[in-house]
C-alpha cells in the first residue's frame, strides 16, 4: 500500500506548502491555499511518458557541438494562426491555448486539424463524446469542401487518463497532438482529482517531456478564471513555449487570437477571425471591419493608424466628452489603458487650457480590440477635443503619433507601413509627427501627410 501524502497549494500561483498559509509567500495573495493528494501509486511503476520513452543517454556537451538550424515548422492552411506563431507550428513545441468558455476554442483547433490534409493529427478530448465532435466537424463543412479530400488523418481519442493517451500515441505516432482540455486530464501518478494544481502541473510536465523528446508539437487547450486570466497554476505558462490568447465578446462575431509568449517568434502578433455557422473564418483585412461606416460627420470619432506585430491596422478612437453631474469626474475607457488616458487629459489640462477637470470623459476602441500600441495618442487626443468642441473632424484624416507629457508630438516606428495601409484605404490626410519626416520616403505616397510637432499645432489645424 502506498502511503497517502497531501501538500497544499497556491491557487493563484502554484506554491507549494507542507502546512497551511493564510498568505501566499510567492504571490502574497490571501486565502489561497488548499489541500490536495499528492500520493504516488508504486504499483504502476513509470508514469506517462516515461514509461514509453527509451532511456537515453545524458552527457554533457559543448555549445559548438550543438548542430544549429532552422527550426523545423508546419505550415498550416491558416494565415492567422501562422502569423501569431511566427510563421508556422515549430515541431517539438507545446502551445497553450486560453479563452472564455464558448468562444470557439475548440471549434478553430477542430477546423484546423481537419485542414491538415497530409499530417497526422490526433485530437484527445477530456470534455466531448465521438459523436459531439462529429457533429461539430460536420458543422463545419470541411469534410465536403471541393476543395479537401476526404480526411483519413485525423483521429479522435476521448480519455482522460494520460496513461491511456500515451498508449495510443505509441500505436499511431500522430505528427500533431490537440489536447482539450489540459484540465480534464489526469495522471496516475497524482491522486488529485483532475483540474487541481497539482494535476495540471503532472500532466503538463509529461505533455511537455513527450514533446521534446518525439518533436511532436503539441497544443494545449485551457480554461481561464473568472478575471480572465490563464486557469492553473503560473507555472503552466513557464512550461510551455508559446501562450496565445483568445478573445472576443460573445455578442460580437470578431474574435482575436493574441500572442502572450512565444519562444520562436514575435510576442506582438494577432490574428483575427469570423464567428460563422460554418467555423472561424480568416479575416485578411480587419481595418475595414474595425472602422465604422458613417452617414454623415459625428464629433468625438478619429482614426488611428496603429501596427500590431507585422500588420498595421486602421483602428477608430471614439470619446465622449460631457458636463459631470456628480462631484467626482467619471474616466470610463474601452480597450485603452485607463492610465494613459488620465495622461493625456493632464497634457490638454496643462499645455492647452482644456477644463477635463469638471467633465465626464468616456473612451472606447472600435471593434473590442485592446489597443497598446502609444501611436494612437495623438487620435485619441483628438477624438477628445473633438468631442469638447462638439466638432466632427473630416473623415479622410487619419492619425499616427505618441503624444509627450510637454504636448509634444512624438515620433513613431514604421512611419511608411502606417501611412501606405491609410493610402490603401482610401484616407487623403494623415498626421505625423514632424520629427518623422526623416524616416518618409520622397514621393512614395499620394496621400496628403500632415507634420505636426505640438498639441497647440493640431488644435489650430482642425479646429
Amino acid at each position: 500500500m502506498s502511503k497517502i501524502k497531501t501538500a497544499f497549494f497556491c491557487n493563484n500561483c502554484g506554491y507549494e506548502s507542507a502546512k497551511w498559509l493564510g498568505k501566499c509567500p510567492s504571490c502574497e495573495q490571501w486565502n489561497t491555499f488548499t489541500e490536495e493528494v499528492i500520493t504516488k501509486d508504486d504499483r504502476l511503476g513509470e508514469s506517462g511518458w516515461k514509461k514509453f520513452s527509451d532511456k537515453k543517454e545524458i552527457k554533457t556537451i559543448s555549445i559548438h557541438e550543438v548542430i544549429s538550424g532552422e527550426e523545423k515548422r508546419i505550415i498550416t492552411p491558416d494565415t492567422e494562426l501562422n502569423r501569431v506563431l511566427g510563421g508556422g507550428i515549430v515541431c517539438g513545441s507545446l502551445i497553450l491555448v486560453a479563452g472564455e468558455p464558448g468562444i470557439g476554442k475548440s471549434t478553430l483547433f477542430l477546423q484546423i486539424g481537419l485542414m491538415l490534409r497530409n499530417v497526422t493529427t490526433l485530437y484527445v478530448s477530456g470534455e466531448e463524446s465521438e459523436q459531439q465532435i462529429r457533429m461539430r466537424a460536420d458543422r463545419l463543412k470541411i469534410r465536403n469542401s471541393p476543395l479537401m479530400t476526404e480526411t483519413d488523418n485525423f483521429f479522435l481519442l476521448t480519455e482522460t487518463s494520460t496513461q491511456a493517451i500515451f498508449q495510443e500515441i505509441k500505436k499511431l505516432k500522430p505528427q500533431v497532438v490537440i489536447v482539450d482540455s489540459i484540465q480534464t486530464i489526469q495522471s496516475s501518478y497524482i491522486e488529485s482529482a483532475p483540474g487541481t494544481i497539482s494535476q495540471i502541473r503532472e500532466s503538463a510536465a509529461e505533455f511537455q517531456r513527450f514533446a521534446k523528446e518525439t518533436g511532436t508539437p503539441i497544443f494545449l487547450i485551457g480554461h481561464i478564471t473568472k478575471d480572465g486570466n490563464i486557469a492553473g497554476p503560473k507555472i503552466l505558462e513557464h512550461m510551455v513555449d508559446t501562450v496565445l490568447q483568445f478573445e472576443g465578446d460573445r455578442h460580437h462575431t470578431y474574435r482575436i487570437l493574441r500572442t502572450l509568449k512565444n519562444r520562436f517568434g514575435s510576442t506582438s502578433e494577432l490574428g483575427i477571425y469570423e464567428m460563422t455557422d460554418e467555423g472561424m473564418q480568416e479575416v485578411n483585412n480587419p481595418s475595414e471591419i474595425l472602422i465604422t461606416q458613417k452617414d454623415f460627420p459625428l464629433s468625438g470619432s478619429a482614426i488611428a493608424a496603429s501596427i500590431e506585430g507585422q500588420r498595421p491596422l486602421l483602428i477608430e478612437v471614439q470619446a465622449l466628452v460631457t458636463t459631470a453631474v456628480y462631484g467626482t469626474p467619471q474616466r470610463t475607457v474601452s480597450g485603452f489603458d485607463l492610465r494613459r488616458l488620465q495622461l493625456l487629459l493632464a497634457v490638454l489640462e496643462k499645455r492647452g487650457g482644456f477644463h477635463f477637470g469638471v467633465k465626464d470623459v468616456f473612451l472606447n476602441i472600435a471593434g473590442g480590440l485592446k489597443v497598446e500600441d502609444p501611436s494612437i495618442d495623438l487620435a485619441v487626443l483628438c477624438a477628445l477635443l473633438s468631442s469638447f468642441e462638439d466638432k466632427p473632424i473630416e473623415a479622410d484624416s487619419c492619425f499616427a503619433g505618441e503624444v509627450g507629457l510637454s504636448g509634444e508630438i512624438r515620433a513613431v516606428n514604421r512611419i511608411n507601413q502606417r501611412i501606405g495601409e491609410a493610402e490603401k484605404l482610401g484616407f487623403s490626410k494623415i498626421f505625423v509627427s514632424k520629427y518623422n519626416q526623416k524616416g518618409l520616403k520622397n514621393n512614395a505616397h499620394q496621400i496628403e501627410i500632415v507634420p505636426v510637432g505640438t498639441v497647440e499645432e493640431v488644435y489650430k489645424y482642425l479646429f
